[in-house]
């Protein structure tokens, strides 16, 4: 007897068309797809009490083409100027393009999107072809008052990129994606804002061919938005790739920063290290283009070594194990890992079962202590010279035996580090059917870690058929980060908004930072005054008013600086 194949719906393979709604909020590659597998069907109709039925409908594809009911509000003379500026070739009023490069990658756009629901556009989008470009640009703009957002990559999801008061969108991508110099001596790269991941980590890996380099190197930055991510955008929104536990956050990799703000050009220094009172250097990571434009940013490379990369993975008998014994190998000082995170029981079982671990396999888990909803996974990668990866995975064996590990091979970190890339890709074709998977994060100190992840876990748990998966990736001897994958069935965006503020709100009662590598924009802007206090506020404010006096620079509530205080209550969407 033939075995019954699995009900499979049938996923959309079909690239969006240009111009349309779905070819903005589709995640990556329009010609690429990662369907989710039959143990996620299965998992999303015992958890959502859906049927065969519910997968044979789709709602909110945003198949039709973008067009907007409202004309650009500069005047011919304006659009004239930046066409003298940049060359009439590289401005456009184009509906579809004034809509594309005004959105990023949030839940609630793509919902809005699904729905043909355009919320904030630019008058016009300009692609600056070099810094003195963007010199010009921010020099007549600042004389007719009007608003300049930055476009980059496009991966944001914070609410970043809406241009919420009109005026023009500059994009970095289109002329500034250059790779400036390699200075091996220094072992530094200087390059362009708009420069992708890729073509920036490719060309450090093949220095040699490239710029006569004596040896490789690797910008150690590696975000899960790695390919649809550009360095201008790690920089200026703090980020933090899945190796920061050895390279370091995209704050700590900046040696120097080259910046076009409506106060003046300048350009700060590459020295490693100087007592020269507090660094503008530090200032403009993670400003979010609220102060100027990034136009050059050299970097920290480090030598590339991939055949010493050595990887493990271990199962936990539990959080509370798994939380020690990553504390302690932090804290080791024998070196860190690259690649560390650690998965909670409920993201290490559904994990398991979603990508098929074999039954004798969780027989044998099981039969040596390690039972389903308390055992946590644990994955990783050391890098750097060989010496160096055989001491640190010895020692990082030995203490995981201590808190009772179970040592699993390399198998699953390579597994993990082949598809890292990949899984956003699934988010369209869950939205199609009604079913909303999106992510917050938090950094936290060691103290207040298991508070955090309770507190957040309960909130989100409380919510009727939700899954909450949680893990932590991204490692320092005083701390870590959480990240709380949910997954829910939500009535529209109204909903799925009182329900995400809800969270946010747990993790700043808790204990956690409102943001760990994601940063701020508009969405979680309304929380920064009770987060930072009034006096730190003044002196974000105060720096605002010094480099963009007429609040032209992505003005409409970015970090919370300009947000009407009278108006707060209303902004902050808080649960009940």
């Amino acid at each position: 007897m033939r075995p019954v194949k699995p009900f499979r719906p049938d996923w959309s393979e079909r690239p969006p068309k240009k111009g349309t709604f779905r070819a903005i909020f589709k995640y990556g590659d329009p010609n690429t797809f990662k369907h989710p597998g039959d143990q996620w069907v299965t998992m999303l109709k015992d958890e959502f009490g859906m049927t065969d039925e519910d997968f044979k409908s789709r709602r909110g594809e945003g198949r039709e083409k973008v067009a907007l009911d409202r004309p650009g509000r500069l005047s011919a003379d304006q659009i004239n100027a930046f066409a003298d500026i940049v060359g009439r070739e590289n401005i456009t009023t184009d509906d579809y393009q004034r809509a594309r490069y005004a959105y990023g990658k949030t839940v609630e756009e793509m919902m809005e999107l699904g729905q043909g629901i355009i919320a904030d556009v630019a008058d016009l989008v300009v692609h600056p072809r070099h810094k003195d470009d963007v010199r010009r640009i921010i020099r007549y703009c600042s004389g007719e008052k009007i608003p300049v957002y930055v476009f980059s990559g496009g991966s944001s999801v914070n609410l970043g990129l809406r241009p919420v008061r009109g005026g023009i969108t500059l994009v970095m991508t289109t002329h500034m994606n250059r790779f400036l110099e390699l200075n091996e001596t220094n072992q530094t790269a200087r390059v362009q804002p708009g420069i992708f991941g890729p073509a920036y980590e490719t060309a450090l890996n093949q220095a040699p061919e490239r710029f006569s380099a004596t040896r490789r190197y690797t910008g150690g930055h590696f975000p899960q938005s790695f390919e649809f991510s550009t360095v201008g955008g790690w920089v200026v929104t703090l980020g933090s790739g899945q190796a920061s536990t050895y390279y370091g956050d995209a704050a700590d990799l900046v040696i120097s920063q080259e910046y076009v703000t409506p106060a003046g050009h300048f350009k700060t220094h590459d020295y490693p290290a100087a007592a020269t009172g507090p660094k503008v250097n530090d200032i403009m990571k993670g400003s979010e283009g609220t102060f100027g434009v990034l136009v050059e940013v050299t970097l920290k490379v480090f030598r590339y070594r991939p055949e010493n990369r050595r990887y493990f993975s271990f199962m936990f008998p539990s959080w509370k194990a798994a939380v020690m014994a990553s504390r302690e190998i932090v804290q080791g000082e024998f070196g860190r890992p690259a690649v560390y995170r650690i998965s909670d029981p409920e993201e290490t079982d559904r994990g398991l079962k979603l990508y098929g671990i074999p039954s004798i396999v969780d027989l044998f888990l099981k039969k040596r202590g390690f039972n389903p909803m308390q055992r946590c996974l644990c994955l990783g990668t050391v890098e750097g010279d060989r010496d160096f990866t055989r001491l640190v995975k010895r020692r990082i064996r030995q203490i995981a035996r201590r808190y009772r590990a179970f040592y699993l091979g390399g198998y699953g970190s390579r597994k993990w580090e082949k598809t890292r890339f990949t899984e956003p890709y699934m988010r369209e074709d869950l939205h199609d059917f009604g079913i909303t998977i999106d992510t917050l994060e938090t950094s936290v100190t060691w103290d207040h870690l298991h508070a955090l992840h309770r507190g957040v876990r309960m909130y989100i748990k409380r919510r009727p058929r939700t899954v909450c998966m949680t893990h932590a990736s991204h490692f320092y001897p005083q701390g870590t980060n959480l990240y709380f994958i949910f997954i829910g069935r939500f009535d529209g965006v109204d909903d799925y908004r009182a329900f995400q503020a809800g969270v946010i709100d747990q993790i700043q009662k808790h204990g956690g930072s409102l943001s760990h590598h994601h940063g701020i924009g508009r969405m979680i802007a309304p929380w920064m005054t009770d987060y930072l206090g009034e006096e730190q506020m003044a002196v974000l404010r105060a720096l605002k008013k010094h480099f963009d006096p007429d609040n032209i620079m992505n003005p409409g509530g970015q970090l919370g600086l300009d947000l009407n205080p009278a108006r707060r209550g209303n902004q902050i969407r808080k649960s009940t």
